[in-house]
């Protein structure tokens, strides 16, 4: 179902008139409006009628761009927040800290019925989940098994994780994640491609680290992951980069797609001195996709 174009995710806090003036120019896929860890308690009310004027002001320039982050459902407030977001101009929500593909269910069930007061078309509003940010979803991934309606893709994130299990840091020493944030990423690629949606890369904390990012991004890509969370416009012209293909890429593409066209009887081919096979072919015209979204 996915058709959104998710490169570059661009955090917004809502309760900020500055910032969400300034992300009008930002070329990022998708505006996420925060109404939960950037904005707080005090704020959270204002910062749901901020969201929702930009997006009634918005609608129309920023079609199929804006997203909210809702607070957690388990909370009161996650309500208050769908009611107050969820009209026209809206493309989808990113619901954090979920215990399960459930709370997916649950959450499309109260858009079924906030879409019919908004006036929006029925089964328009996407989920983005953030699917690791808490124990019982990590053990929990197998319940993204099989394409779930009004999935746009899976995130995950680790700062809540670590600090749901007592830990001091998600990284070792070296800087590298440790062991179950490694974990928490693979079982989001895996969870993703269950789903038939796009994986989404967590955020690169250090948003003057442009170089870190690039590297961290090209490499996120080779794993599989189609997109990234960036907390700073900054940020955004270097994941766009990353994460779409090369010309190199493309033509490269191209030629394993327009051999099996030619041949669509043969079960490996000779490519630039190589054997490619079907797994190949599926890789080319991902990466065909990935162009044209």
């Amino acid at each position: 179902m996915s058709s959104l174009k998710l490169r570059s995710m661009l955090f917004v806090p809502a309760d900020s008139e500055r910032k969400l003036e300034k992300s009008l120019q930002s070329m990022a896929d998708v505006l996420i409006l925060d109404l939960e860890d950037s904005v707080a308690e005090s704020r959270k009310a204002g910062a749901r009628v901020m969201a929702a004027n930009f997006i009634r002001d918005q609608a129309s320039a920023l079609t199929s761009r804006l997203f909210v982050r809702i607070n957690p459902l388990d909370t009161a407030m996650a309500m208050d927040d769908l009611a107050a977001v969820v009209a026209p101009g809206l493309a989808g929500v990113m619901l954090p800290k979920i215990r399960s593909a459930a709370d997916i269910v649950h959450l499309g069930h109260c858009l079924d019925a906030l879409e019919v007061r908004a006036g929006i078309t029925p089964g328009a509003m996407r989920i983005m989940p953030v699917a690791t940010e808490t124990p019982q979803a990590v053990l929990a991934m197998q319940t993204f098994n099989a394409p779930q309606p009004r999935l746009a893709g899976v995130t995950w994130g680790v700062e809540d994780l670590s600090a749901a299990v007592g830990a001091v840091s998600n990284c070792e020493a070296n800087g590298e994640y440790s062991p179950l944030y490694t974990w928490a990423n693979s079982l989001c690629l895996c969870a993703a491609a269950a789903a038939g949606v796009p994986a989404i890369d967590t955020l690169h904390i250090d948003f003057r680290d442009i170089a870190g990012l690039e590297a961290a991004c090209r490499s996120s890509r080779r794993r599989g992951f189609r997109g990234r969370i960036a907390i700073h416009p900054d940020q955004v012209a270097t994941i766009n980069m990353a994460y779409s293909p090369s010309e190199t890429e493309l033509a490269h593409a191209r030629r394993i797609a327009d051999a099996f066209a030619a041949q669509p009887e043969a079960g490996t081919l000779s490519i630039d001195g190589h054997m490619v096979d079907k797994p190949h072919l599926t890789q080319a015209l991902q990466t065909l996709e990935m162009s044209a979204s």
